[in-house]
């Protein structure tokens, strides 16, 4: 008997520019992805709260709740923290990009931008999402990574990581006690474009140490160059 097909994967896109709504679903719908739509930071939360979603592509200038309000409020809800969020802006200035990231976007764009880019980005993230098919554990310290169920304890206890998160922390395990440099973690984690800076793996490095608590000391910092995860307590550098 043939298997019935998987479901699609939902984008939730918020944006209140109805003509950038209409082209970014239409270039997902034609991705095969299944869209959900909002215009105001509030509609956003409460779709994302009912329905949710495996990715929001999250425009950063709402009127009333902006953007940097709704990721920080996704954030928060133990319902929505771990959902998936490509933040667009247009402002072009690192602060407001860094600002994002240390939220806990996965990724942005500016605008203007390519439909195309955006959606092998939606793509990328997403991928990251369904890592782990190995079926292995990961143990390091206290530290248990299920590389399937796409699960992380600390001492037992469940740690909620968003899908770019938990790719550089199963990243770092993979290959623990060796140093690995920023590029290369942009490259393997963010399958980045050129335009995307160090400074997001340090964004993420960091709110993944918050994450993890106590084990987040296992993610060593080499000065100049990258990170190590270590069986031994400490951050270095």
């Amino acid at each position: 008997m043939p298997q019935p097909p998987a479901p699609a994967e939902r984008i939730l896109v918020v944006d209140d520019e109805p003509e950038i709504v209409a082209l970014v679903a239409y270039h997902l719908r034609r991705a095969g992805y299944a869209v959900l739509e909002a215009d105001t930071g509030e509609e956003a939360l409460e779709t994302a709260r009912r329905e949710h979603p495996d990715l929001v592509v999250l425009d950063l200038m709402l009127p009333g709740l902006s953007g940097y309000d709704v990721l920080e409020r996704l954030r928060a809800d133990p319902d929505t923290r771990d959902v998936a969020v490509l933040m667009l802006t247009a402002r072009r200035e690192e602060p407001d990009r860094i600002r994002g990231l240390e939220l806990g976007a996965d990724d942005y764009l500016t605008k203007p931008f390519s439909f195309a880019e955006l959606v092998l980005r939606v793509g990328a993230i997403l991928r990251r999402a369904r890592t782990g098919g190995r079926g292995d554990l990961l143990a390091v310290g206290p530290l248990v990574i299920d590389r399937a169920a796409i699960t992380v304890t600390v001492d037992g206890r469940p740690v909620e990581l968003t899908p770019t998160e938990f790719k550089l922390l199963v990243t770092l395990a993979e290959r623990r006690g060796r140093v690995q440099g920023r590029a290369h973690l942009l490259e393997t984690v963010w399958e980045a474009a050129p335009d995307i800076q160090t400074r997001t793996v340090d964004m993420h490095v960091q709110r993944l140490r918050a994450k993890l608590g106590d084990a987040g000391d296992l993610i060593e910092t080499v000065r100049n160059f990258g990170y190590r995860l270590s069986a031994t307590a400490g951050r270095g550098g």
